[in-house]
């Protein structure tokens, strides 16, 4: 029996790819790769609505080191598109040759994405990823030259799809038929794409070179500012907030919290000098219960000490934290 991976991002264009060759008989194998940027969990989903068998394949390490310095480059924001797709393609067809499968499949659409999916990305990743003459786009098949699989007959060229462009209305009058009715939107899912996330990974790789990725988890948590080369603030919104990056705090990070008002918890990283730990009690008043206040006490001090300092502070202005905000 003909087997196929098929790479599963849990949307609707992935889903649909995965179906069609499925209902040509073909024994498909899902594969989702997860990272510190995007989970797995609609891949998980959409693999259970075509009933077809998911590998989730966690490459967050690999990944981490190529959006560092991606061959080809960043998008619109911070995402790689190029060099991810060819990475997933060789780890996929990594799993192709121990598995024993014929062939890979995506759900990329000709010209969908008009930076990562127009005629020469889907050849950019074709050929980087080392396994070119496997992969099959089903959904826009029809607008590309006959696949090694299509001559062979391993799968039937007639029954695949002529998609192209931005229009996701094809995609979506097909999954009607096919059945498959409650899928996620195309937005979000990748936090490289996000603006806000975007500007502080910049701000990581540029400040913090021996990151982990508990630094990456953070920059998904409260307020950023960027004071200088040496120090960074989170400000975090609400008690939820801090719970979560208790756990990802350093022993030397600095805490700040007004001491008679309820608020954001400030955390300072970095290297603390007289205008930064200023700058993290004013920006704890501000946003604090406090804020109108012309006088806001502060503590602070390191995660496990007792003795916390005082200081008062006027709240910070939104104008002068403006251009620190990341």
């Amino acid at each position: 029996m003909v087997k196929a991976i098929a790479l599963m991002s849990g949307g609707l264009d992935s889903t649909i790819a995965a179906k069609i060759i499925k209902d040509q008989g073909i024994d498909v194998l899902g594969v989702c790769f997860k990272s510190a940027f995007f989970g797995s969990k609609n891949a998980v989903r959409m693999a259970k609505t075509i009933d077809i068998p998911l590998k989730v394949i966690d490459f967050t390490e690999e990944h981490i080191k190529m959006v560092r310095n991606p061959k080809h480059g960043y998008g619109k924001n911070m995402n790689p598109c190029i060099d991810c797709h060819a990475l997933m393609l060789k780890k996929a067809g990594e799993l192709m040759e121990n598995v024993g499968a014929d062939f890979l499949l995506t759900g990329e659409v000709l010209n969908e994405r008009p930076m990562s999916q127009n005629l020469q990305s889907l050849n950019i990743v074709k050929n980087e990823s080392g396994y070119a003459s496997k992969i099959l786009r089903p959904l826009c098949a029809k607008n590309l030259p006959p696949t090694e699989m299509e001559k062979q007959g391993l799968v039937d060229r007639e029954r695949l799809l002529d998609i192209k462009g931005r229009s996701r209305k094809a995609q979506m009058d097909l999954a009607k038929k096919l059945g498959i009715n409650d899928y996620p939107s195309p937005a979000g899912g990748c936090k490289l794409t996000e603006i806000e996330f975007s500007r502080r990974l910049k701000d990581l790789l540029t400040y913090e070179k021996d990151f982990d990725l508990k630094d990456i988890e953070v920059l998904k948590i409260g307020r950023h500012f960027r004071i200088s080369p040496l120090i960074k603030l989170i400000s975090t919104r609400n008690a939820d907030e801090y719970k979560s990056l208790e756990s990802l705090q350093k022993e030397d990070d600095l805490i700040f919290d007004a001491v008679k008002y309820s608020g954001s918890t400030v955390i300072l990283r970095g290297v603390p000098d007289e205008k930064g730990i200023l700058l993290a009690a004013e920006i704890a008043a501000r946003y604090s219960k406090g804020n109108m206040m012309d006088c806001v006490e502060v503590r602070y001090g390191l995660k496990n000490d007792q003795n916390f300092k005082i200081i008062d502070v006027k709240p910070a202005s939104d104008k002068n934290i403006a251009a620190f905000m990341l």
